[in-house]
């Protein structure tokens, strides 16, 4: 069993803070332990190992987790919405809806991602984001998944990759108030995510100053061809935004973004694992050829998820929702309608065993967003964000920093 020093003095006011969770399956890093249980204390993980060696020290009584499945929290780093609300429109209380939505789903963590628009629009997003951020930094019971910072998918994107997002406002890049011109999150702490297409102009020196300021950078709604990606990878940029979507297919003569991404073995993707986005045959594929490690899944949820069926206005157009699968008037996929838990479902009917999909969930992506010496897995001293999921694979039980916020 590995333990934290229980007796720590520092530690000896926050009892009342402490909770055990008893008799699950726990997704550790490298293995699932049966019949298991961990102390939680202070919004810790303190200690993980057999139900019969943990100490009975809580104040509370000992959650019976018997018949569930622990995996730690999910992390979505690609989300534009959910329940009714999109993250460009949204006001602060409407992002906290989503948190609450997706904390529902398993999600402990995630980041609001904006589209390419007028840049009134963006000042009124990030406005709404910081301020949510304050609120849950400032709130002393949880209650939906952390919003982390943001993620502009673009606007320094290939008009010939567009997808669903909107060309009139997509840039190229000459200098530096390009980017300046673009906020961010103002908290201590807040991540930086940009998807960028190499190829446009002065792409790759955008590359180089969003790295150089701490940014992190994804290749994405691209067309460029290998030697520009590899300006673009020795730039900084080492992933791929929903890989083999919104990028030209793999040909045996012009391999392109597919090809090279296949083939890098330091370059990590991530996939839309709706089964619509990527034919569950090339998720199996994927997971065999790039292996669980490189892999992270997103939901590139629109507003429409958990909504239903429908036609909805997101971003200046009619997107119809039919069966799940979700269109613009082009007849372009528009998003996603699932949650991180979908994902994590398909990945398993594919193959993935328990730990792979922690790994996509959870501790790749909070690797790709560098927190992971914090959270992405079940480990002594890292925070307590946690999923419990029942036999057929439905949320139980949702904890965020040691609280629980969900419980079925």
């Amino acid at each position: 069993m590995f333990e934290m020093d229980i007796n720590d003095p520092a530690s000896d006011n926050t009892l009342r803070k402490s909770i055990l969770l008893r008799n699950a399956d726990i997704v550790l890093p490298d293995q699932v332990l049966s019949a298991a249980s961990f102390l939680v204390r202070d919004g810790r993980i303190v200690s993980v190992g057999p139900s019969s060696e943990q100490p009975e020290i809580c104040a509370h009584e000992p959650l019976n987790l018997d018949g569930l499945r622990i995996y730690p929290g999910f992390i979505d780093v690609h989300i534009h919405g959910a329940v009714g609300v999109d993250t460009m429109s949204a006001s602060k209380d409407d992002l906290d809806r989503v948190s609450r939505f997706l904390a529902a789903h398993g999600v402990t963590a995630w980041l609001p991602t904006l589209v390419p628009a007028p840049a009134r629009d963006y000042a009124r997003a990030i406005s709404a984001i910081e301020a949510l951020m304050q609120q849950q930094a400032n709130e002393e019971v949880q209650s939906g998944a952390r919003v982390l910072g943001v993620h502009y998918e673009g606007p320094f994107v290939s008009t010939s990759q567009c997808g669903a997002l909107r060309s009139a406002y997509f840039k190229s890049f000459s200098s530096a108030s390009d980017l300046e011109s673009l906020p961010t999150p103002n908290p201590a702490g807040a991540v930086r995510m940009m998807t960028v297409a190499p190829e446009i102009e002065g792409g790759v020196e955008l590359i180089s100053q969003l790295v150089a300021r701490g940014w992190i950078v994804a290749i994405g709604h691209t067309r460029a061809g290998i030697e520009i990606l590899e300006q673009a990878f020795a730039a900084g940029a080492h992933h791929m935004t929903h890989f083999m979507n919104a990028m030209p297919p793999l040909h045996h003569r012009a391999p392109g973004p597919v090809g090279w991404g296949l083939a890098h073995d330091e370059v990590t993707c991530d996939l839309i694992a709706d089964g619509i986005h990527l034919d569950p045959l090339v998720l199996k594929i994927l997971l065999r050829t790039r292996g669980a490690d490189r892999l992270t899944m997103i939901s590139d949820a629109i507003a429409a998820a958990g909504q239903g069926d429908g036609d909805y206005q997101i971003w200046g157009e009619t997107i119809a929702v039919r069966n799940g699968r979700t269109s613009n008037a082009q007849g372009s996929i528009a998003g996603s309608v699932i949650a991180m838990l979908a994902a994590a479902r398909m990945m398993q009917s594919v193959g993935a065993s328990d730990v792979e999909v922690a790994r996509m969930t959870s501790t790749n992506p909070a690797r790709l967003l560098g927190i992971d010496r914090d959270r992405g897995s079940i480990e002594t001293g890292k925070r307590a964000d946690l999923v419990a999921l029942d036999q057929t694979g439905a949320v139980q039980l949702t904890i965020i920093a040691g609280e629980v916020v969900l419980q079925s």
